[in-house]
């Protein structure tokens, strides 16, 4: 059972070793906010924007200057208009157009890594950069560069430098912010005069009763969908590898029955959500699973805990792709609902099945076993190395 392996895991992620909170909703002596472990209360909170703001920000001046275009820190009007806007240029058939250039590169990836690979190193980590990269019409040589400061921002530390200290990490992630909105104001500018065949192009160009996005929205908006649709790809697909290797039994009935993928991905996000947790802040005062939580209090969702609430998933730490219903929250719920969510869920499939397609069968290495990530709100291997088996 996956919950069983540590390696690493991060001890705030206590319920991936099989431990349940308990209760539902705990107070935080240090900030007077609380954490969210429960389903139910999850979905409450994820559903109520007025109550429960995701403008966090007011609350980290530091990160102030990002919140112009920034979806996940706008709420309802204003979020609802910015996702109306954004929405016709990321649209279905853009996602769906792409599945031929994702196996190509999902395809030269895999060549170039040969039987053993490191699957983050050389699929999972490149592969979303690069779609987001050509999505948007980064120049492919600087793509490089460009996908250095997205890994220096989501990690919060320079190359070799150490993750220990949370307020240098964030300066650090603040800089890289910085040099990624100015790199794509300058991308989104020029296509203003010379329009493209890319999504930037589609961003400035996006109008819902004449009104447009403006230009810190565009490259702010641009900067999070490279982040988030970046980060989520990577762990998903690392996830879902771990759950297959765990789980032969399942790994040979999708390599049987590819239509097995999806509920596959789907249990993989319940089981190893991940994005652990998301931040929101009291408006008023509120009441939550039997606590009264003041205004201006940050409230942190655990995910990956209400994904395994017994209360609503039976048997929460078995991984099981026949699950039915499985409404987990691993992209999020209410108006912030994942909006890369298919374009993770297509990458997913895409290199999934060129692995059973590739391989008679991979799984781990033991003497290599994983290694995950640090990061309390993360979930996700930062090297997996497989054999083909």
């Amino acid at each position: 059972m996956i919950a069983s392996e540590r390696w690493g895991l991060p001890e705030s992620q206590f319920w991936l070793r099989g431990e349940r909170p308990a209760t539902a909703v705990q107070r935080d002596p240090d900030t007077g906010g609380a954490h969210v472990y429960g389903h139910a209360e999850a979905v409450r909170v994820l559903g109520d924007p007025r109550s429960y703001s995701s403008n966090t920000s007011r609350l980290q001046p530091q990160m102030q200057e990002f919140v112009e275009g920034d979806l996940l820190q706008w709420d309802p009007p204003e979020h609802t208009k910015l996702r109306r806007l954004v929405s016709r240029a990321f649209t279905p058939k853009v996602v769906a157009g792409l599945e031929p250039r994702i196996t190509e590169i999902t395809r030269e990836l895999l060549d170039r890594a040969g039987d053993r690979l490191d699957l983050v190193a050389d699929v999972a980590h490149p592969l979303p950069s690069i779609v987001i990269a050509e999505l948007l019409g980064v120049p492919a040589d600087e793509r490089d560069l460009f996908t250095g400061w997205v890994d220096v921002a989501l990690g919060g530390t320079e190359p070799g430098g150490s993750d220990s200290d949370p307020e240098q990490r964030t300066r650090t992630a603040v800089a890289m912010f910085r040099k990624l909105r100015d790199y794509l104001t300058e991308h989104a500018d020029e296509r203003r005069a010379h329009p493209r065949e890319d999504l930037l192009t589609r961003l400035v160009e996006a109008e819902v009763d004449d009104v447009r996005l403006t230009r810190a929205e565009v490259a702010h908006f641009a900067t999070s969908l490279l982040i988030a649709g970046h980060l989520t790809t990577t762990m998903l697909l690392g996830n879902t590898v771990l759950c297959l290797d765990a789980h032969p039994e399942h790994q040979a009935r999708a390599r049987t029955d590819r239509r097995a993928l999806p509920a596959v991905i789907e249990e993989s996000l319940r089981l190893l959500s991940p994005f652990a947790s998301v931040a929101r802040v009291t408006t008023a005062e509120v009441e939550l699973g039997g606590q009264r939580i003041p205004a201006d209090r940050p409230v942190s969702v655990w995910l990956g805990a209400a994904n395994r609430d017994p209360r609503r998933f039976p048997d929460p730490d078995v991984f099981d792709p026949a699950r039915d219903p499985n409404p987990h929250l691993g992209f999020g719920r209410g108006v912030h609902f994942c909006l890369g969510a298919p374009l993770a869920r297509l990458e997913g499939e895409v290199v999934l099945g060129q692995l059973l397609d590739r391989f008679p069968g991979f799984g781990t290495v033991p003497e290599d076993p994983p290694r995950f990530r640090g990061h309390p709100s993360l979930t996700g291997v930062q090297r997996l190395p497989l054999r083909a088996v």
